[in-house]
C-alpha cells in the first residue's frame, strides 16, 4: 500500500516540545515515531523553518534536532508564484483572512506538493469544517488533488488519556 504523503504544519513540529500540553505532545511523538519508521512520507515547507526561527533559542534548537531525525521533503513557498496564487485564493474566497497568510501558505505548500493530508494542531484556522470545505473548493476549482486536513490523533488513531 502506498504511504500517505503528509504535510506537517509548524504546530505539529512545535508540539514535539510542548510541556504545557502533555497529551498533545505524546500524540505528536507517536506520529513522529511512525514518520521515523517510514509509515508516512513527510513534507514541510520553508514557512515551517521561518516560524521555528521565531522560537526561543532552546526550543528552536530542539525542534531542528527533531527534524534531523526524519526524512522529509522541503517545499519552497516563499516567492513561489503558484503557492502565492493558492494562498491568495484561500483569502479571496473568505476561507481564511489575510492575517492568517502563513496558514494559507502551509495549505498552499501541501496542495502544490500533492500531499494526501495536512496534519495540524491548529484547530482555529486549519482543522475545522470551514477550512476543510473551503480547501476542498480550492482543490476542485484549481484541478488539484483533494487533500484531507487532520490532527495527528485523527491520522494515527491515537488514544488521548
Amino acid at each position: 500500500m502506498k504511504r500517505l504523503r503528509i504535510y506537517l504544519d509548524t504546530s505539529v513540529i512545535s508540539h514535539l516540545d510542548q510541556q504545557d500540553a502533555p497529551a498533545l505532545m505524546a500524540e505528536t511523538h507517536k506520529l513522529w515515531d511512525k514518520i521515523k519508521a517510514g509509515e508516512y512520507e513527510a513534507v514541510i515547507s520553508d514557512v515551517d523553518f521561518i516560524e521555528i526561527g521565531k522560537c526561543n533559542e532552546a526550543k528552536r534548537n530542539t525542534l531542528l534536532d527533531y527534524l534531523k531525525e526524519i526524512e522529509c521533503t522541503v517545499v519552497e513557498v516563499q516567492g513561489d508564484e503558484q503557492a502565492t496564487e493558492i494562498a491568495n485564493q484561500i483569502i479571496s474566497l473568505g476561507i481564511l483572512r489575510q492575517k492568517s497568510f502563513d496558514d494559507c501558505q502551509h495549505i498552499a505548500a501541501a496542495i502544490k506538493s500533492g500531499c494526501d493530508a495536512i496534519v495540524s494542531w491548529n484547530f482555529k484556522h486549519m482543522v475545522n469544517i470551514r477550512t476543510i470545505k473551503g480547501v476542498h473548493a480550492v482543490t476542485t476549482l484549481g484541478g488539484y488533488k483533494d487533500i484531507l486536513i487532520l490532527d495527528p490523533f485523527s491520522l494515527i488513531g491515537g488514544d488521548i488519556e
